[in-house]
């Protein structure tokens, strides 16, 4: 299915080092990998200046959302021969883009591996807050069958408003429309037939906050997006607002969340990624004293949901993913358009 192109680069091997390989990592991608051929060396280490030196020898490397791939670390790579980078994750934030290019390396991302499971996590978790299900659940573990503390409200009618308007705020607008929800939407280049076709309300950020019932944050981490939810934009919000957050941790400022939490100007918080979760998410840490004093009160919050970066994760996903990596590769090594490429 999956055949090179005729060029001089026809037989050569490509060597890939892996970082932060997990035993489902190795699964998809050796299982996908049949079809490709490449020497994988797998390492469960995270790509930083400590590991750069697994690099040698390789042409590319395969990281993902919590690497450090700064410019000193790229300098180190490039003299050691790797010319791709290639991250297996829509997210490029963590990589020195500029510093990639100046050292003749190209950077190649996974841009939609499966919208569908972003999307329908975050409603998972906007569902899960609203009903109490995670308290329900550990009362009547317990024989405790009463509703006090359980109450909800009906999704039906309240607002929801979108920062970002991709390819996976689009699955969720979907999603929330069948609810019977009224969806506003904010992005720098909304995609503003989308909106016409599926009831959505185009407005700018004041308009979001003052509106919604519900914030979910489906931007990319940017300079501009880093803490877009802070103290001063919670005080627009709606108050007892839930915010959902399925995209990058650094959107939000943690100290201001939970001071927003406190006030009870936030009523809940589901998040899926947190501003420091590179040294817990992935982890087993449950023999450990968890050391960062945010995240172990948002733990400890009764209105808060905190889960390990895992939207992403279902088999269609994964496959997608390991696809479009070792393609991108391949299309690198023949020489053919980068259609992923990260300019």
């Amino acid at each position: 299915m999956y055949i090179c192109g005729a060029n001089d680069n026809l037989n050569i091997i490509m060597k890939i080092a892996f970082f932060d390989a997990k035993s489902y990592d190795r699964e998809t991608f050796a299982k996908v990998n049949q079809s490709f051929g490449f020497d994988i060396q797998y390492f469960k280490e995270r790509l930083s200046l400590n590991t750069v030196s697994l690099t040698q020898g390789a042409d590319a490397v395969c990281i993902f959302v919590n690497a450090e791939c700064d410019a000193n670390v790229i300098e180190r790579m490039a003299g050691y021969g790797v010319k791709l980078i290639a991250l297996r994750c829509a997210g490029f934030n963590n990589v020195d883009i500029k510093a990639a290019h100046e050292h003749g390396l190209r950077v190649v991302r996974v841009p939609a591996y499966s919208p569908h499971a972003v999307a329908e996590y975050a409603v998972t978790l906007m569902l899960a807050l609203n009903r109490k299900v995670y308290r329900s659940v550990y009362r009547t573990r317990e024989g405790n069958f009463r509703l006090g503390g359980l109450l909800g409200f009906d999704m039906h009618g309240k607002t929801a408003g979108l920062i970002g308007m991709g390819k996976i705020a689009k699955e969720l607008i979907k999603i929330l429309r069948g609810f019977g929800m009224r969806v506003l939407a904010y992005d720098l280049y909304p995609d503003m037939a989308f909106a016409e076709e599926h009831g959505v309300k185009v407005v700018g950020l004041d308009e979001l906050y003052e509106e919604s019932d519900i914030i979910s944050l489906h931007c990319p981490l940017t300079e501009e997006t880093k803490f877009i939810i802070n103290s001063e934009s919670i005080t627009k919000m709606k108050f007892g607002v839930m915010i959902i957050n399925t995209g990058r941790g650094k959107l939000i400022k943690t100290e201001d969340l939970i001071n927003g939490l406190r006030s009870h100007q936030i009523g809940s918080a589901g998040l899926d990624v947190y501003e420091e979760e590179a040294d817990y998410f992935y982890e087993d840490r449950s023999d450990k004293m968890i050391d960062d004093d945010k995240l172990a009160l948002l733990l400890m919050m009764p209105n808060v949901i905190v889960t390990s970066h895992q939207a992403f994760f279902t088999r269609e996903a994964t496959h997608n993913i390991a696809l479009t990596t070792l393609q991108n590769v391949l299309d690198f090594k023949d020489g053919k358009e980068l259609l992923n490429e990260v300019k």
